[in-house]
């Protein structure tokens, strides 16, 4: 997959990298990411020379159709595992077992802590449990990574990306071996969590929100919602005026 997008992705968008050298060239590693796009899980494997296999929720691998099919094709072929995020803590389990098993085979283990794309730009509260979970089983050490204006490329919604150079800066590695063992303490797994967001808005300069992103999505859901009934209401009583008159 590599040979076959690489060479046009770096090409067409030219991506910018810095701190390329803090990636091991081989042992195993945690790669945390903020995540604004979809494209995220292109960008950062094709500006690596190593394989990076993160986790992708599961309806990318049983859409059906040729759409479908091909979409799973692809997310394989960039190293992605599927992981069902409607099964409650049995997803987050699958989860944590396939990023330690990762980690245990010596590769690149890529995670968004946020746990879902930012809805706006801006750095949200990291998820306690899958990141720091791996990183205690397993003592590899957790490289933020801060991916730079990939939200502007390809927005939600948007099909065909817009051709412009996104950025990739990569801080040095974290070590959290002094919580060796800890891994079931949630004020632990809190604090190491903390740490790796702390480190990803001074990589990335996003705006911080002490909010879990999917808690912002649901909100602006509900606005978007209420905004348009109050719009139907509006037109509502703008057509009784009318006919009144």
């Amino acid at each position: 997959m590599k040979a076959i997008i690489g060479a046009p992705v770096k090409v067409a968008f030219r991506p910018w990298v810095e701190g390329l050298e803090n990636v091991p060239a081989e042992g195993p590693a945690i790669l945390a990411s903020n995540h604004l796009s979809f494209s995220d899980s292109i960008f950062l494997p094709v500006m690596l020379d190593r394989k990076v296999t993160f986790i992708a929720k599961a309806e990318y691998f049983t859409t059906p159709g040729v759409k479908g099919r091909l979409t799973a094709a692809f997310m394989k072929g960039v190293g992605q595992l599927p992981v069902d995020r409607e099964g409650g803590r049995g997803a987050g389990e699958a989860a944590i077992r396939s990023g330690i098993k990762v980690i245990e085979n010596g590769g690149l283990f890529g995670i968004y802590p946020e746990g879902t794309r930012s809805p706006d730009g801006r750095l949200y509260r990291g998820k306690p449990g899958g990141l720091a979970r791996v990183a205690l089983a397993t003592g590899a050490p957790v490289i933020p990574v801060a991916m730079i204006d990939t939200e502007k490329i390809q927005p939600p919604g948007r099909a065909m990306p817009k051709l412009m150079r996104p950025g990739i800066r990569i801080g040095k590695p974290l070590d959290f071996s002094r919580y060796q063992g800890m891994d079931n303490d949630r004020f632990v797994l809190r604090a190491v969590t903390d740490e790796v967001m702390y480190e990803l808005m001074k990589l990335s300069g996003q705006e911080y929100v002490d909010m879990y992103a999917t808690a912002a999505k649901r909100q602006l859901a509900e606005a978007a919602k209420a905004a348009k009934a109050a719009e139907r209401a509006e037109a509502t009583a703008g057509a009784k005026a009318s006919d009144g008159s």
